[in-house]
């Protein structure tokens, strides 16, 4: 009877936390990156640190598996299938990963708990049932931006601008959500816009060149899309070498700035992964996802690209701008 007594005590510590530790001592945490670019490289780092400000450190104490498929689809899935067989907690970045990563857990009938960070609408995504009270195994940090802000700074940089561009990806629900904020926001602000979308990067050249000398836009705008994310650089080129005119980007988030964009009020990624290890630390710590609210980011920063916007698309920015802005790159 004692003996039973010391089995039954190892099996409540075993799950106390999480669930059964691997036989090296160690908590599994998987980590699903939906693709590789600045902004999602930020949150995932910003996570490990977190973890690791608090006591939860890969290779001591916990073992973290980073995978990341590059948005191909059938990749994601062998990897979703091997995390939520091995891990004790996962973090899902990007919306399309955290659905994958949820779904597979139900398949599975696994109560592995799942945090997801950079998905722009949770509820949208059936990630959770509301945000102040999650319902399920599942909670998260989103990255819904100030999209009525961004769309303001078309005026501050142009007053005189009529109309705006919006490019994103198709496939990309969290752009579609923002790119319909917009369209009302410019609206609001008595401009039109233009609304086109890409499948693959091979779109980009052709699509940025139709807004620009066939829309007649005054900007563009991009949402915090991972797929442009990832091709700033290129975006930015194209920008500049339209013979029509040239059109400033205005972003969804601050990375896209640092990396080819003109301007933004955006949020910074590696400090929304960790406010999702905070929330890691909790569940860790015993304490389940339904009862921890997902957040959204309460602090966004002007970045504003003012070599690019006045050496290479000749658009002055205003002093108004400028004495508000928390980066200017020169």
């Amino acid at each position: 009877m004692k003996k039973l007594g010391v089995v039954l005590l190892s099996l409540f510590l075993c799950f106390g936390i999480v669930g059964c530790k691997k036989e090296d001592g160690k908590l599994q945490i998987g980590i699903l990156q939906y693709l590789s670019h600045e902004a999602l490289d930020l949150a995932k780092d910003g996570f490990i640190e977190g973890l690791e400000e608090a006591g939860f450190i890969d290779g001591e104490n916990i073992t973290i598996t980073v995978l990341n498929p590059q948005t191909e689809a059938s990749v994601m899935q062998t990897m979703v299938e091997q995390l939520v067989r091995e891990s004790d907690l996962i973090l899902a970045i990007a919306t399309t990963a955290a659905v994958a990563v949820m779904n597979e857990a139900n398949g599975q009938g696994k109560d592995v708990p799942i945090l997801f960070t950079a998905v722009t609408d949770p509820v949208d995504a059936e990630l959770v049932e509301t945000m102040e009270a999650p319902g399920g195994n599942v909670t998260g940090t989103s990255d819904m931006n100030p999209v009525a802000d961004q769309i303001e700074l078309v005026k501050e940089l142009l007053p005189n601008a009529t109309k705006v561009g919006i490019l994103y990806t198709s496939s990309e629900e969290n752009s579609e959500i923002q790119a319909n904020i917009a369209i009302e926001a410019a609206e609001d602000l008595d401009m039109t816009t233009a609304v086109r979308t890409i499948s693959t990067l091979n779109d980009l050249t052709t699509v940025v060149n139709a807004l620009i000398s066939t829309d007649l836009v005054d900007a563009i705008y991009v949402p915090t899309d991972n797929l442009i994310a990832s091709s700033m650089g290129t975006l930015e080129e194209i920008v500049k070498s339209n013979p029509t005119k040239y059109v400033p980007i205005v972003c969804g988030e601050t990375s896209q700035v640092l990396n080819g964009g003109s301007i933004t009020y955006g949020l910074n990624y590696f400090n929304l992964g960790k406010d999702t290890a905070a929330m890691a630390v909790r569940i860790l710590n015993g304490e389940l996802p339904r009862n921890i609210p997902a957040t959204t980011v309460q602090t966004v920063e002007l970045i504003i690209n003012k070599k690019q916007l006045e050496e290479d698309l000749g658009i002055t920015v205003p002093t108004s701008l400028l004495e508000r802005a928390d980066q200017i790159l020169e």
